[in-house]
């Protein structure tokens, strides 16, 4: 898969180094993960063999040969019952953001998790006072599906999160799989 700017592929061992200084920056310097210490490369190695054991994909956004962007689908509950929804999580390099590769991230992702049978997708966004990672999901069809007040504090402030989720398959719980809902732009 392609963009015009990147090559979107699946994830491999050697590109965890970069996801894992991609990430180290959102944590250090704001409030879009509540993690407050980065995660290790050999912690994104764990976390790539977990989603592939589990027929999840774990993609990154290749630019000039270089890591640009990540993007994965990850269990949004431990419980079983939960077993049909994912969550998805997509971080850019601070130098890319802007140029549509967390589009060119998120269709892939989508489509991979509705391949793997996965039925719902549930976006997590904490409200940093930007709305592009929500407009993002917007365009992609997800939905509001709520808001939780003051749920983390970080660097000095209280931050709410925005709950939205979209279908991967059928329309509801009960209905057979069907084709993913279009794009909306």
């Amino acid at each position: 898969m392609t963009s015009p700017e990147a090559t979107i592929r699946p994830a491999v061992h050697a590109d965890l180094k970069a996801v894992a200084d991609i990430y180290a920056h959102y944590v250090r310097h704001t409030v879009t993960t509540f993690d407050e210490t980065p995660r290790s490369a050999a912690e994104w190695e764990q976390r790539l063999d977990e989603l592939t054991g589990r027929d999840l994909p774990f993609l990154v956004a290749e630019r000039s040969g270089a890591v640009a962007g990540f993007a994965y689908a990850g269990p949004w509950r431990p419980k079983p019952a939960y077993q049909h929804t994912v969550e998805d999580t997509i971080y850019l390099a601070p130098d890319a953001t802007g140029r549509g590769l967390g589009t060119a991230l998120l269709g892939p992702l989508i489509a991979e998790a509705t391949r793997a049978g996965r039925r719902q997708m549930i976006a997590v966004i904490a409200d940093t006072g930007s709305d592009a990672s929500a407009a993002l999901h917007r365009r992609f069809g997800f939905t509001d599906a709520g808001r939780l007040t003051a749920v983390g504090h970080k660097h000095g402030r209280w931050i709410d999160t925005l709950l939205m989720q979209r279908p991967l398959s059928g329309q509801g719980p009960d209905h057979e799989p069907g084709p993913p809902p279009t794009e909306r732009r």
